[in-house]
């Protein structure tokens, strides 16, 4: 599995866990004679409308047409200029995270400017979804379809990456680097644990994969992904019951079996606990 599909699977698994939370956005427009040099200490999107922009990183010039997305990870410095008569964006930050951690695309090779081709209905969605909440003035229920419109873009841009049709640029090649308290350090636990659902996961295995004691390995687990490894075991068996059913191609006994539980009963009260439906009338 490659290093991007088994990034996309967590993120996949544990969707329901990560939370978006958006800290300002405005609509910007410059004349040829500006520049901006900064560095921001979160996520940061600029959606082209208007002129072109160019971004110098690390020596390397990039220009975004209107339609594309700049994207911008976090303490990541830039100069920004235009050449046009007017250009023209809006612009918004934000965090994106699961459990304690508020931000985890450290490990994809996202920033850079994403060809608005490649992500023109979502940023039509979020483009309209801004419009109406700048003309409402801001009203709760459009703010909440902002951060569902933003969700949208930045969940293309990471199906791009998983596929392999979107990389960053503004890295410039090199690897993200894992840190400590990311999903990086997990990956290994992730994969054993999608491969050996059939059979028992014992905590001191997955622990030992992390070169940390087996009773930090539960904190440490908790604090980056939001939940303990057990309840993330179990979290993964009911995606994959949940995905086996919509096959309707295996038995209750079958479906047990793949899962590791001992018997049927046992699979079909876990799945009822956690949909509030037997397997059964599952649909």
């Amino acid at each position: 599995m490659s290093e991007n599909r088994l990034n996309m699977s967590i993120l996949n698994e544990l969707s329901e866990y990560i939370h978006l939370r958006m800290s300002s956005y405005l609509e910007q427009t410059h004349d040829q004679d500006w520049t901006e040099h900064k560095s921001h200490p979160d996520y940061d999107l600029w959606f082209i409308q208007e002129g072109s922009v160019k971004i110098l990183r690390d020596g390397f010039e990039y220009t975004a047409e209107p339609g594309d997305a700049v994207f911008f990870y976090p303490d990541m410095p830039y100069i920004a200029s235009t050449s046009e008569d007017v250009c023209r964006f809006i612009y918004i930050h934000f965090d994106f995270g699961i459990g304690e951690q508020q931000r985890i695309l450290g490990g994809f090779q996202l920033p850079g400017i994403v060809p608005g081709h490649l992500i023109q209905e979502e940023t039509m969605l979020f483009t309209k979804a801004f419009r109406r909440l700048k003309q409402e003035n801001g009203t709760s229920g459009n703010q909440l379809y902002l951060k569902a419109s933003l969700l949208a873009v930045i969940a293309k841009i990471l199906e791009l990456h998983g596929q392999n049709a979107y990389v960053g640029q503004f890295l410039n090649g090199k690897k993200p680097r894992k840190s400590e308290g990311s999903l990086e350090v997990l990956q290994d636990v992730f994969q054993y644990v999608d491969a050996n659902l059939h059979r028992p996961i014992r905590m001191n295995d997955l622990a030992a994969m992390t070169g940390i004691s087996e009773k930090y390995f539960i904190s440490y687990f908790k604090k980056t992904v939001g939940i303990t490894p057990g309840q993330y075991i179990s979290q993964i068996k009911m995606n994959r019951a949940r995905d086996y059913l919509y096959e309707k191609k295996y038995t209750i006994q079958q479906i047990a079996g793949f899962l590791g539980y001992p018997d049927p009963f046992t699979f079909s009260k876990a799945f009822k606990k956690y949909y509030n439906v037997p397997p059964s009338k599952f649909e």
